[in-house]
Parts: structure tokens; sequence; C-alpha cells
């Protein structure tokens, strides 16, 4: 900015509107994210924006609109000890690792309570939550609005949860479960709190969420593995405590058994890489003849390959390997995965474009957006 434009103060609506050949109350429509405005006229306004500067005071803009243009992004778990592996299926693919420019106050990420400890530690581990901040902020950045972090994986945490939307610092919160017991959906619920959750709730609450169609895709395993030539499968499921872990589980025995399998055996993971390596060594030593795997995440399917590996058996012409998610961590196993892709960012956008949409008020009826999943063919099967 110039000295002489300094001396002139900041941009201001009339600065913009004349740049853009509109009115004042066009602009404010424009900036105030009123729908009923032709995309031709919000892109001239704003280009004028751009080019005078202006920047919309966010403390009036808020008194006006009744919004924080910011939104929660919430990692929750049951407690201290939650196990973050499980996280990853919320109804979710298995993996957490927070993006970057997640947050809003401070100029970075915020995390409440438990901050620094192991739960944070695992939730940046993982390559799935990485895809969540990347959906949340791809769908909130062109609005000018941004993701606050949070975690909650304590009792204190949750209540600082709650406490911060009730303050309205926030226009309502994307909440990633990690726990089956998890109770902040609850909370947000019986507060008449804005929230959307990633995956089906364990229990019944009347929340809004974004899914996947498990069944739908542990049945693309199992038609796939089938059609390879395998006829010796087995599994690793996830958790079972998790609706994402059973319905997956559920999904590729119900498609066996219409094709004549009628016994197949399980391995139960907890959505890690070493709890596939040590489901995969059991699976071996239990059945030491089979020819094909389902992994249900890509990072117990890593684990099965590199077990598989030191076994001597080849994949896939030995053993045929398929995961789920489509994550990282599929293109880094050796050989690449053949896995049923989870489209994690349209669903985290899904998510805050559920929330931002939502009618006021808490009688608004929760909502559930179920999304399809697709195989993706590699090497390992």
């Amino acid at each position: 900015m110039t000295d002489d434009r300094r001396s002139a103060g900041a941009p201001t609506l009339e600065d913009v509107a004349r740049a853009a050949g509109v009115s004042r109350a066009t602009v404010s429509r424009v900036i105030n994210g009123v729908r009923n405005v032709d995309p031709a006229i919000q892109e001239v306004v704003r280009q004028a924006v751009s080019v005078t500067g202006y920047a919309p005071n966010r403390a009036a803009r808020s008194l006006v609109t009744r919004r924080a243009d910011a939104v929660a992004l919430v990692v929750s778990g049951a407690g201290v000890e939650a196990d973050v592996g499980a996280e990853a299926e919320a109804g979710v693919g298995a993996e957490a690792a927070a993006g970057s420019g997640a947050g809003r106050a401070g100029g970075g990420s915020r995390a409440t309570a438990g901050g620094g400890g192991s739960f944070t530690a695992q939730v940046f581990a993982d390559p799935f939550f990485g895809r969540v901040v990347t959906g949340v902020v791809d769908y909130l950045r062109p609005r000018g609005m941004h993701p606050v972090l949070m975690f909650a994986e304590t009792s204190r945490a949750r209540d600082e949860v709650v406490a911060y939307l009730r303050q309205g610092s926030a226009d309502g919160a994307l909440v990633v479960s990690t726990h089956a017991e998890d109770p902040l959906p609850g909370l947000l619920t019986e507060a008449g709190l804005a929230a959307v959750l990633f995956a089906r709730p364990a229990r019944p609450v009347p929340i809004s969420y974004v899914d996947l169609a498990h069944q739908d895709g542990a049945r693309l395993a199992a038609e796939h593995l089938l059609a390879r030539g395998c006829r010796r499968l087995a599994t690793i499921s996830g958790p079972l405590d998790v609706p994402a872990g059973r319905a997956r589980l559920t999904g590729f025995r119900d498609t066996l058994a219409r094709h004549g399998h009628a016994y197949i055996p399980v391995a139960e993971g907890r959505f890690t890489q070493e709890s596939g390596e040590v489901a995969m060594e059991r699976l071996l030593v239990e059945h030491p003849d089979l020819d094909g795997v389902f992994a249900a995440n890509d990072l117990m399917a890593t684990g099965a390959c590199h077990v598989l590996r030191e076994h001597g058996r080849r994949v896939p012409e030995d053993v045929a390997v398929v995961g789920f998610d489509d994550s990282s961590a599929a293109l880094a196993c050796r050989p690449p995965l053949t896995t049923v892709r989870q489209p994690v960012e349209a669903m985290a956008a899904e998510m805050a474009r559920l929330l931002l949409d939502r009618p006021p008020g808490p009688s608004s009826p929760a909502t559930s957006v179920i999304f399809e999943p697709e195989l993706v063919v590699r090497a390992s099967a």
C-alpha cells in the first residue's frame, strides 16, 4: 500500500462499490455471504475487494450477521487413554494427522486441555486427519472462514469445547470422534449446539453426520479377491466396537457367504500398522494356506504386507491383499495397495457445508449424507 493510500485511510465499502460499479448495499450483501446475489456480480465485487485492499471489520460484521466466521474442528476421544487408532474409524479411515493452517486464535492451531500429550501425538502421526483438514480448509477458505483446531480427549477438554461454542466463538463444531464411547456428540446435542460428526455415531444421537457406505466398500473388496481366483480368504477387521469396523466386516462376510464361503477367519485390529502386523501373524499361524486378505484400512494392510514378506509370501502372487481408505499409506506400501477409496476430503467438505447451511435454532433436524466407495486397483491384488 502506498503512503498516499495510508494517509487516505483504510479502504471502505464505498471504495469497493465504486471500483466494482455496484451499490454499497450489493457489496455488503456479497461480503456478508447473502446467497441471492448473481455469481458474476459476486466475482466483480471480490475482484474489487482485492484491488482496493478492503478488509472487513469482523467484529462489526459479526454483530450484524451473528456469525463468528470460524468453526471448531474437534478431535475427540473417550478419555486420556483413548485409542486414536480407532479415530480413523469414527467411521473414517484410520488415519489422523493435522494439516497446516488449522486455527485462528494466536495465528496457529489451538489445542485445549491435553494438547501435546500422547493423544495429540498419535493424531498428528496418522494420515487421515490431514485429509479431513484439507477438505475443511478448502471449503471454508473461499468463504472467508477458518477452522479452530481443538482436542477433547478428557472431560475437562470436552467442557472447554462446549463452553467455547456457547460463547459464540465459533459457528459450530466439526467433530472427528476417535472412540465408540465418546460422550462429546451427546453433550453437544444436549446443549443445543450446532455440530456435524464424521461418521455415524456408535450410539443413537440426534446429530448430523457424513459417512461412507462401508458394507458396499467391503463388498467391492470381496468381489475383487474372488475375481482374482482367491479361495482361502481371511480378514483383518477394525475394532468391532466402532460402527465402521463392524460394517466392513459384515459386508465382507455377507458377500463371501453369497458365493459359498460359509466361514471367514477374522483377526481384529485397531486400525494401526502394528495391529495389522499382529493380526497377520495370527492368521498365518492359524491358516497358513490363505491366499487372500482384506484389511479394514490401509495401515493394517501395510502391516499385513510387511509380515507376509517376512514369511516369504509374495504379494500378490501368493497372497493378495486389499486395504481400505486409499490413504497415503496405500501408495507408500510395497507393493502399492489395491484399496477401497473413501473420499475423505469430499466428506470433510460436506461436513462443513452441512454445518454452515444448518437452519438457525436448536430444533433443526439432524441430517446424514452417505458417500459411495470406489475400488482402486494397484499391485497388491
